[in-house]
């Protein structure tokens, strides 16, 4: 795996890595940035929340779980001081489905947080990081079903 960041001006930067695809990188005009791209640090929360969605909606649908919905936000608390380092992560996971099981739901986090999520494993070595589900039913669409006129006889 490899990835490179290359200069455009200011504090804009194109990020990209060995999968071909790029990324846009800058600060806010706070900081002399162009407010034009990801924050970097804000991209580790986004590989956070992408690597365990991934996991969890897998295995779902493994489960034959009815998932209509999901999303996963991940929030930080950060350092007032430089390094502004993340002091502590929650991640929330938002669910619509039919009948899900929350056990089910339940497991498939906990799959994902404790055997294959990369990005949670490196991330919980040097931060504190705990989950909020979040499960809605969605209400069955109601289908008009047509019946056969019966028969006279």
């Amino acid at each position: 795996m490899n990835a490179s960041v290359v200069w455009q001006k200011g504090l804009s930067f194109t990020g990209s890595a060995g999968s071909g695809f790029s990324v846009p990188l800058g600060t806010n005009t706070e900081y002399g940035g162009a407010d034009d791209g990801f924050r970097p640090l804000e991209l580790m929360l986004v590989s956070l929340a992408g690597c365990t969605a991934m996991d969890v909606i897998s295995i779902l649908l493994k489960k034959r779980q009815a998932v209509t919905g999901f999303e996963v936000n991940a929030f930080a608390e950060r350092a007032h001081e430089h390094p502004h380092v993340f002091t502590s992560i929650t991640v929330e996971y938002r669910f619509r489905g039919r009948h899900l099981d929350p056990a089910a739901v339940e497991r498939a986090v906990e799959l994902s947080e404790t055997k294959y999520c990369s990005a949670r494993a490196m991330l919980a070595q040097v931060v504190p990081i705990r989950h909020v589900i979040r499960i809605k039913e969605d209400p069955l669409e109601e289908e008009l079903i047509k019946e056969e006129p019966a028969l006279v006889n």
